[in-house]
């Protein structure tokens, strides 16, 4: 298969390396930033395209590597040329294949998502720390074990999911990726409203969350859980409520520790979490 990419941001940068580091063909890149083009495609070995019909017609796959909002913009210049037969792939963790490509089938080519369950941060050094992450694949079925055996080949893991799927799907992943960093950050904020330096904080929270991280990776969120919801210390937990003025931050404590309460029942079968459960539900009328 000869890949070509439209997009050199991060995520154009770091599929071509890896594509390219596992002996896949990739034909090159065509970008808006003709300098962002040429330093990918030198970064991977590959050519620079200053117009997109070559490209196209030198790819068996296209892969549309820009951000979401002009997905289907850029897939409604590739559908002006000649596509019948070729793979026409987005990597938005939101959209599915048909919501980004519209009546690609009439056009005879194969839409498909495939997206990196990974944070890309860097275009240059994001493809070493792919190791191991799972690649989510969407699309019409009867071509998708063709993504499937190609980046298994490379070892990566992959997920079918279905397309209705797609967007619950970015919501897990964005929980698990941003929101934590929301959650860090108003930890961070609390630590400095009792007199930790600001500079200071982040640090003074980093071993706990290195750790809790590497127990949860490694025995699973339930084994992993710990403190006052898990012992059902309703006492600890109300003094944490009444220690914060904002109520937008009592929700957000109360509804995480109402979803801890699930957890650890199942840690500890024979705890009644009933007034745990009775407090937090009842604090939703005092916040």
């Amino acid at each position: 298969m000869k890949i070509g990419i439209i997009g050199a941001g991060k995520v154009g940068f770091t599929l071509g390396k890896i594509f390219s580091q596992g002996g896949i063909r990739i034909t090159g890149y065509y970008s808006r930033n003709p300098e962002s083009a040429r330093q990918a495609a030198a970064f991977t070995h590959s050519s620079f395209y200053d117009t997109l019909q070559p490209l196209i017609e030198e790819s068996d796959a296209i892969f549309i590597t820009v951000p979401d909002g002009a997905i289907t913009a850029v897939y409604q210049q590739v559908r002006q040329y000649q596509i019948p037969n070729k793979y026409i792939c987005h990597c938005s963790g939101a959209l599915s294949a048909a919501g980004a490509f519209p009546a690609i089938g009439e056009a005879g080519a194969h839409g498909f998502s495939i997206h990196p369950l990974f944070p890309i941060s860097s275009k240059y050094e994001a493809y070493r720390e792919l190791t191991g992450a799972f690649f989510c694949l969407e699309g019409e079925a009867a071509y998708l074990p063709v993504f499937q055996s190609l980046l298994e080949g490379l070892g990566y893991r992959t997920q079918i999911i279905p397309a209705g799927a797609k967007v619950r799907y970015h919501a897990a992943c964005a929980m698990a990726s941003n929101l934590v960093c929301a959650l860090v950050q108003q930890s961070v904020d609390l630590l400095v409203s009792c007199g930790f330096p600001p500079e200071l904080a982040a640090d003074a929270l980093a071993p706990l969350i290195r750790s809790n991280v590497a127990h949860l990776l490694e025995s699973g969120v339930r084994d992993a859980l710990t403190g006052p919801v898990e012992r059902c210390d309703t006492a600890t937990v109300e003094t944490h409520l009444a220690s914060m003025p904002d109520p937008g931050l009592r929700e957000l404590y109360r509804l995480l520790s109402l979803r801890l309460i699930g957890i650890a029942a199942e840690k500890h079968p024979h705890t009644d979490y009933t007034p745990m459960r009775e407090r937090l539900t009842e604090r939703r009328t005092e916040s």
